[in-house]
């Protein structure tokens, strides 16, 4: 994980697009296609990627939540009505 903050002045175009520099996209694996989530945050707008090495590192962390369990029994709601 990055610890160090830099800061790099981007436009917005028209349509909201903004270019990430290609040092950052290289820091952080970013590829053409890759998606972010956006999140709105008190200090401004945040974006995640979301890359294979994230996602590999949410594996196992709902492990022992019930998230199983309550997802099949929506499922099963959905399927009674």
């Amino acid at each position: 994980m990055i610890t160090t903050s830099r800061t790099e002045t981007v436009l917005f175009t028209t349509k909201g697009q903004i270019v990430i520099p290609a040092r950052f996209r290289r820091e952080f694996q970013i590829e053409d296609g890759t998606k972010a989530s956006v999140t709105v945050t008190p200090e401004g707008i945040l974006l995640r990627p979301i890359t294979r090495a994230y996602i590999k590192s949410l594996r196992g962390s709902l492990k022992g939540r019930g998230v199983m369990k309550a997802m099949m029994a929506d499922r099963k709601k959905e399927r009674d009505l």
